[in-house]
Protein backbone atom coordinates (compact mmCIF):
# COMPACT_ATOMS: atom_id res chain seq x y z
CA UNK A 1 0.00 0.00 0.00
CA UNK A 2 2.81 2.37 0.84
CA UNK A 3 4.13 2.07 -2.73
CA UNK A 4 0.68 2.31 -4.36
CA UNK A 5 -0.33 5.56 -2.67
CA UNK A 6 0.33 8.76 -4.61
CA UNK A 7 0.36 11.48 -1.90
CA UNK A 8 -0.26 14.24 -4.44
CA UNK A 9 -3.34 12.46 -5.81
CA UNK A 10 -4.65 11.88 -2.29
CA UNK A 11 -4.09 15.54 -1.43
CA UNK A 12 -6.01 16.57 -4.55
CA UNK A 13 -8.90 14.29 -3.53
CA UNK A 14 -8.86 15.78 -0.03
CA UNK A 15 -8.94 19.30 -1.52
CA UNK A 16 -11.96 18.31 -3.63
CA UNK A 17 -13.73 17.25 -0.43
CA UNK A 18 -12.75 20.47 1.33
CA UNK A 19 -14.08 22.59 -1.56
CA UNK A 20 -17.35 20.70 -1.34
CA UNK A 21 -17.61 20.92 2.45
CA UNK A 22 -16.71 24.61 2.43
CA UNK A 23 -19.64 25.30 0.09
CA UNK A 24 -17.53 26.25 -2.91
CA UNK A 25 -19.62 24.22 -5.37
CA UNK A 26 -22.67 26.07 -6.61
CA UNK A 27 -24.68 23.56 -8.59
CA UNK A 28 -25.22 19.85 -9.13
CA UNK A 29 -23.96 17.15 -6.83
CA UNK A 30 -20.50 16.08 -5.74
CA UNK A 31 -19.20 12.71 -6.89
CA UNK A 32 -15.40 12.72 -6.62
CA UNK A 33 -12.88 10.26 -7.99
CA UNK A 34 -9.16 9.66 -8.05
CA UNK A 35 -7.10 10.70 -11.04
CA UNK A 36 -6.22 7.09 -11.86
CA UNK A 37 -6.61 3.64 -10.30
CA UNK A 38 -3.73 1.95 -8.50
CA UNK A 39 -4.30 -1.81 -8.59
CA UNK A 40 -2.59 -4.18 -6.13
CA UNK A 41 0.29 -6.42 -7.13
CA UNK A 42 -0.97 -9.26 -4.93
CA UNK A 43 -4.34 -10.68 -3.98
CA UNK A 44 -5.57 -9.44 -0.62
CA UNK A 45 -6.97 -12.19 1.61
CA UNK A 46 -10.57 -12.14 2.75
CA UNK A 47 -10.83 -11.67 6.52
CA UNK A 48 -14.14 -12.47 8.16
CA UNK A 49 -15.58 -10.21 10.86
CA UNK A 50 -15.37 -12.74 13.68
CA UNK A 51 -11.69 -13.35 12.93
CA UNK A 52 -10.95 -9.70 13.69
CA UNK A 53 -12.61 -9.43 17.09
CA UNK A 54 -9.70 -10.84 19.07
CA UNK A 55 -6.86 -10.20 16.62
CA UNK A 56 -5.54 -6.68 15.98
CA UNK A 57 -3.49 -7.81 12.99
CA UNK A 58 -6.47 -9.35 11.24
CA UNK A 59 -8.62 -6.32 11.98
CA UNK A 60 -5.95 -4.05 10.49
CA UNK A 61 -5.75 -6.31 7.43
CA UNK A 62 -9.53 -6.27 6.98
CA UNK A 63 -9.75 -2.49 7.31
CA UNK A 64 -6.80 -1.86 4.99
CA UNK A 65 -8.31 -4.22 2.42
CA UNK A 66 -11.14 -1.72 1.96
CA UNK A 67 -8.55 1.04 1.45
CA UNK A 68 -6.83 -1.12 -1.15
CA UNK A 69 -10.11 -1.45 -3.03
CA UNK A 70 -10.55 2.35 -3.19
CA UNK A 71 -7.11 2.59 -4.80
CA UNK A 72 -7.75 -0.33 -7.11
CA UNK A 73 -10.98 1.10 -8.52
CA UNK A 74 -10.06 4.79 -8.32
CA UNK A 75 -13.13 5.73 -6.31
CA UNK A 76 -13.61 9.05 -4.53
CA UNK A 77 -13.70 7.51 -1.07
CA UNK A 78 -11.17 8.80 1.43
CA UNK A 79 -9.04 5.95 2.75
CA UNK A 80 -9.93 5.35 6.38
CA UNK A 81 -9.87 2.61 9.03
CA UNK A 82 -11.41 2.22 12.46
CA UNK A 83 -11.55 0.01 15.53
CA UNK A 84 -14.42 -2.03 14.16
CA UNK A 85 -16.31 -3.66 17.04
CA UNK A 86 -19.91 -2.94 16.07
CA UNK A 87 -22.73 -0.95 17.60
CA UNK A 88 -22.29 -2.25 21.14
CA UNK A 89 -18.95 -0.73 22.10
CA UNK A 90 -20.33 1.82 24.54
CA UNK A 91 -23.16 -0.41 25.80
CA UNK A 92 -20.56 -3.13 26.54
CA UNK A 93 -18.59 -0.57 28.57
CA UNK A 94 -21.71 -0.25 30.73
CA UNK A 95 -21.72 -4.02 31.25
CA UNK A 96 -24.16 -5.21 28.61
CA UNK A 97 -23.45 -8.74 27.39
CA UNK A 98 -21.66 -8.86 24.04
CA UNK A 99 -23.49 -10.89 21.40
CA UNK A 100 -21.27 -12.17 18.58
CA UNK A 101 -23.15 -13.15 15.43
CA UNK A 102 -22.79 -16.58 13.82
CA UNK A 103 -19.71 -16.60 11.62
CA UNK A 104 -21.80 -17.37 8.53
CA UNK A 105 -23.48 -13.96 8.94
CA UNK A 106 -20.10 -12.21 8.64
CA UNK A 107 -21.46 -9.17 10.43
CA UNK A 108 -20.49 -7.12 13.45
CA UNK A 109 -21.46 -7.96 17.03
CA UNK A 110 -23.85 -6.06 19.25
CA UNK A 111 -24.99 -6.38 22.88
CA UNK A 112 -28.03 -7.83 24.63
CA UNK A 113 -30.23 -5.51 26.72
CA UNK A 114 -29.57 -5.51 30.46
CA UNK A 115 -31.84 -7.89 32.37
CA UNK A 116 -33.88 -6.44 35.19
CA UNK A 117 -35.72 -3.60 33.47
CA UNK A 118 -36.10 -0.40 35.48
CA UNK A 119 -34.18 -1.84 38.44
CA UNK A 120 -31.19 -2.54 36.18
CA UNK A 121 -31.30 1.05 34.93
CA UNK A 122 -31.30 2.35 38.50
CA UNK A 123 -28.29 0.17 39.30
CA UNK A 124 -26.41 1.66 36.34
CA UNK A 125 -27.21 5.15 37.60
CA UNK A 126 -26.03 4.29 41.11
CA UNK A 127 -22.66 3.15 39.71
CA UNK A 128 -22.12 6.35 37.70
CA UNK A 129 -19.65 6.59 34.82
CA UNK A 130 -18.29 3.07 34.19
CA UNK A 131 -14.71 1.95 33.65
CA UNK A 132 -13.99 2.98 30.07
CA UNK A 133 -11.90 -0.16 29.59
CA UNK A 134 -14.72 -2.57 30.38
CA UNK A 135 -16.39 -4.61 27.63
CA UNK A 136 -14.97 -3.69 24.24
CA UNK A 137 -13.59 -0.41 25.63
CA UNK A 138 -9.99 -1.49 26.14
CA UNK A 139 -9.82 -3.43 22.86
CA UNK A 140 -11.23 -0.46 20.99
CA UNK A 141 -8.72 2.01 22.43
CA UNK A 142 -5.87 -0.45 22.02
CA UNK A 143 -6.80 -0.98 18.36
CA UNK A 144 -6.49 2.77 17.86
CA UNK A 145 -2.98 2.64 19.32
CA UNK A 146 -2.19 -0.36 17.11
CA UNK A 147 -3.12 1.57 13.96
CA UNK A 148 -1.02 4.58 15.00
CA UNK A 149 2.00 2.39 15.76
CA UNK A 150 1.54 0.27 12.63
CA UNK A 151 1.38 3.28 10.30
CA UNK A 152 4.30 5.15 11.90
CA UNK A 153 6.95 3.57 9.66
CA UNK A 154 4.99 4.21 6.46
CA UNK A 155 4.81 7.93 5.62
CA UNK A 156 2.30 7.63 2.76
CA UNK A 157 -0.03 5.39 4.75
CA UNK A 158 0.31 7.53 7.87
CA UNK A 159 -0.50 10.69 5.92
CA UNK A 160 -3.23 9.39 3.63
CA UNK A 161 -5.05 6.65 5.57
CA UNK A 162 -7.16 8.26 8.29
CA UNK A 163 -8.05 6.51 11.54
CA UNK A 164 -11.61 7.55 12.33
CA UNK A 165 -13.49 7.31 15.59
CA UNK A 166 -15.23 4.04 16.52
CA UNK A 167 -18.97 3.47 16.35
CA UNK A 168 -20.27 4.85 19.63
CA UNK A 169 -23.78 5.26 18.18
CA UNK A 170 -25.82 8.13 19.71
CA UNK A 171 -27.04 8.59 23.29
CA UNK A 172 -30.58 7.37 22.55
CA UNK A 173 -29.28 4.40 20.53
CA UNK A 174 -27.12 3.33 23.48
CA UNK A 175 -30.06 3.90 25.83
CA UNK A 176 -32.14 1.50 23.73
CA UNK A 177 -29.34 -1.08 23.57
CA UNK A 178 -29.07 -1.04 27.35
CA UNK A 179 -32.77 -0.82 28.24
CA UNK A 180 -34.26 -2.91 25.43
CA UNK A 181 -37.64 -2.36 23.85
CA UNK A 182 -39.19 -1.56 27.24
CA UNK A 183 -37.48 1.81 26.81
CA UNK A 184 -40.46 2.90 24.71
CA UNK A 185 -42.72 2.34 27.70
CA UNK A 186 -40.20 4.11 29.92
CA UNK A 187 -40.39 7.22 27.73
CA UNK A 188 -44.02 7.58 28.88
CA UNK A 189 -44.01 6.03 32.35
CA UNK A 190 -40.60 7.07 33.73
CA UNK A 191 -39.31 9.97 31.60
CA UNK A 192 -37.10 11.31 34.41
CA UNK A 193 -35.32 7.97 34.62
CA UNK A 194 -34.76 7.99 30.84
CA UNK A 195 -33.27 11.48 31.09
CA UNK A 196 -30.98 10.39 33.92
CA UNK A 197 -29.70 7.47 31.89
CA UNK A 198 -29.21 9.67 28.82
CA UNK A 199 -27.22 12.11 30.94
CA UNK A 200 -24.97 9.30 32.17
CA UNK A 201 -24.53 7.88 28.67
CA UNK A 202 -23.67 11.30 27.24
CA UNK A 203 -21.07 11.97 29.93
CA UNK A 204 -19.53 8.53 29.35
CA UNK A 205 -19.60 9.12 25.58
CA UNK A 206 -17.69 12.38 26.02
CA UNK A 207 -15.06 10.79 28.25
CA UNK A 208 -14.57 7.91 25.82
CA UNK A 209 -14.22 10.25 22.84
CA UNK A 210 -11.70 12.37 24.76
CA UNK A 211 -9.70 9.22 25.51
CA UNK A 212 -9.86 8.26 21.83
CA UNK A 213 -8.64 11.69 20.73
CA UNK A 214 -5.63 11.34 23.01
CA UNK A 215 -4.68 8.29 20.96
CA UNK A 216 -5.75 9.57 17.53
CA UNK A 217 -5.68 13.39 17.58
CA UNK A 218 -8.21 15.07 15.25
CA UNK A 219 -6.97 16.69 12.04
CA UNK A 220 -7.68 20.26 10.92
CA UNK A 221 -11.47 20.47 11.41
CA UNK A 222 -12.44 17.87 8.80
CA UNK A 223 -13.19 14.25 9.70
CA UNK A 224 -13.46 11.06 7.66
CA UNK A 225 -16.24 8.55 8.18
CA UNK A 226 -17.14 5.57 5.99
CA UNK A 227 -14.90 6.96 3.25
CA UNK A 228 -16.69 10.32 3.28
CA UNK A 229 -15.69 13.62 4.89
CA UNK A 230 -17.57 16.08 7.06
CA UNK A 231 -16.72 19.17 9.06
CA UNK A 232 -16.37 18.80 12.82
CA UNK A 233 -15.08 15.81 14.79
CA UNK A 234 -18.02 13.52 15.51
CA UNK A 235 -20.53 11.37 13.63
CA UNK A 236 -23.59 10.64 15.79
CA UNK A 237 -26.06 7.86 14.99
CA UNK A 238 -29.75 8.56 15.54
CA UNK A 239 -31.19 5.26 14.30
CA UNK A 240 -33.59 5.01 17.25
CA UNK A 241 -35.11 8.37 16.35
CA UNK A 242 -37.22 6.92 13.55
CA UNK A 243 -39.43 5.36 16.25
CA UNK A 244 -40.15 8.66 18.02
CA UNK A 245 -42.36 11.66 17.38
CA UNK A 246 -40.84 15.09 16.67
CA UNK A 247 -41.81 16.15 20.19
CA UNK A 248 -40.01 13.17 21.69
CA UNK A 249 -37.00 13.87 19.49
CA UNK A 250 -36.86 17.39 20.93
CA UNK A 251 -37.13 16.14 24.50
CA UNK A 252 -35.06 12.95 24.53
CA UNK A 253 -32.55 13.18 21.67
CA UNK A 254 -31.77 16.72 20.65
CA UNK A 255 -30.36 17.99 24.00
CA UNK A 256 -27.87 15.12 24.24
CA UNK A 257 -26.85 15.24 20.58
CA UNK A 258 -26.35 18.97 20.96
CA UNK A 259 -24.04 18.48 23.91
CA UNK A 260 -21.89 16.09 21.87
CA UNK A 261 -21.79 18.42 18.87
CA UNK A 262 -20.80 21.34 21.09
CA UNK A 263 -18.14 19.30 22.87
CA UNK A 264 -16.44 18.08 19.68
CA UNK A 265 -16.53 21.08 17.38
CA UNK A 266 -19.66 20.05 15.53
CA UNK A 267 -20.10 17.14 13.17
CA UNK A 268 -22.61 15.02 11.33
CA UNK A 269 -25.59 12.80 12.11
CA UNK A 270 -26.49 9.50 10.47
CA UNK A 271 -29.91 7.91 10.53
CA UNK A 272 -31.44 4.82 8.96
CA UNK A 273 -35.07 4.63 7.94
CA UNK A 274 -37.40 7.60 8.16
CA UNK A 275 -36.18 10.95 9.46
CA UNK A 276 -38.23 13.54 7.59
CA UNK A 277 -40.62 13.93 10.53
CA UNK A 278 -37.91 15.42 12.78
CA UNK A 279 -35.35 16.65 10.22
CA UNK A 280 -36.12 20.33 10.84
CA UNK A 281 -35.26 20.00 14.53
CA UNK A 282 -32.22 17.86 13.80
CA UNK A 283 -30.69 20.39 11.45
CA UNK A 284 -31.43 23.35 13.71
CA UNK A 285 -28.77 22.15 16.14
CA UNK A 286 -25.63 24.26 16.43
CA UNK A 287 -22.64 22.58 14.78
CA UNK A 288 -24.75 20.35 12.53
CA UNK A 289 -22.66 20.33 9.36
CA UNK A 290 -23.81 17.21 7.50
CA UNK A 291 -26.47 14.52 7.40
CA UNK A 292 -25.96 10.98 6.19
CA UNK A 293 -29.10 8.93 5.51
CA UNK A 294 -29.35 5.41 4.18
CA UNK A 295 -32.89 5.06 2.81
CA UNK A 296 -34.18 8.02 0.77
CA UNK A 297 -37.10 5.90 -0.39
CA UNK A 298 -38.51 6.04 3.17
CA UNK A 299 -38.47 9.83 3.23
CA UNK A 300 -40.08 12.88 1.68
CA UNK A 301 -36.87 13.99 -0.01
CA UNK A 302 -38.09 17.50 -0.75
CA UNK A 303 -38.58 18.00 2.98
CA UNK A 304 -35.10 16.56 3.58
CA UNK A 305 -33.59 18.92 1.00
CA UNK A 306 -35.37 21.96 2.48
CA UNK A 307 -33.98 21.16 5.90
CA UNK A 308 -30.44 20.28 4.86
CA UNK A 309 -29.01 21.74 1.68
CA UNK A 310 -31.32 24.78 1.69
CA UNK A 311 -29.96 25.55 5.17
CA UNK A 312 -26.34 25.12 4.07
CA UNK A 313 -26.03 21.64 5.61
CA UNK A 314 -24.40 18.98 3.46
CA UNK A 315 -26.11 15.73 2.57
CA UNK A 316 -23.39 13.09 2.29
CA UNK A 317 -23.53 9.53 1.00
CA UNK A 318 -26.84 9.91 -0.84
CA UNK A 319 -27.49 7.21 -3.43
CA UNK A 320 -26.83 8.57 -6.90
CA UNK A 321 -30.24 7.52 -8.23
CA UNK A 322 -31.96 9.67 -5.57
CA UNK A 323 -29.85 12.68 -6.54
CA UNK A 324 -30.42 12.10 -10.25
CA UNK A 325 -34.17 11.77 -9.70
CA UNK A 326 -34.21 15.09 -7.85
CA UNK A 327 -32.21 16.94 -10.50
CA UNK A 328 -34.37 15.34 -13.18
CA UNK A 329 -37.38 16.96 -11.55
CA UNK A 330 -35.66 20.34 -11.60
CA UNK A 331 -34.48 20.34 -7.96
CA UNK A 332 -31.39 22.51 -7.45
CA UNK A 333 -29.04 20.53 -5.21
CA UNK A 334 -26.91 23.67 -4.71
CA UNK A 335 -23.62 21.72 -4.87
CA UNK A 336 -24.32 20.45 -1.34
CA UNK A 337 -25.10 16.78 -2.01
CA UNK A 338 -22.43 14.10 -2.10
CA UNK A 339 -23.24 10.91 -3.97
CA UNK A 340 -21.44 7.62 -3.47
Amino acid sequence: MENRIDPDAEEELFLQWKRFLDGRMNTGFFSPGRQRPSPPTLKWPTVRVNETLADFERMALQQLCACSATLEYGTGAVMNVRANYGTGILSSVFGAEIFVMDDQMNTLPTTRPMSGGVDAVRRLLDKGVPDLRAGYGEQCLAMGRYFVDLFADYPNVSRCVHVYHPDLQGPMDICELLWGSDLFIGLIDTPDLVHSLLELITETYIRFMREWEQIVPPRDGYSPHWGMMHRGRIMIRDDSAMNLSPEMFDEFIRPYDQRLLSEFGGGAVHFCGRGDHYIDSLTDMTGMYAVNMSQPECNDMERIFRNTIDKGIMLIGLQSDAAEAATGQGRDLRGRVHCC
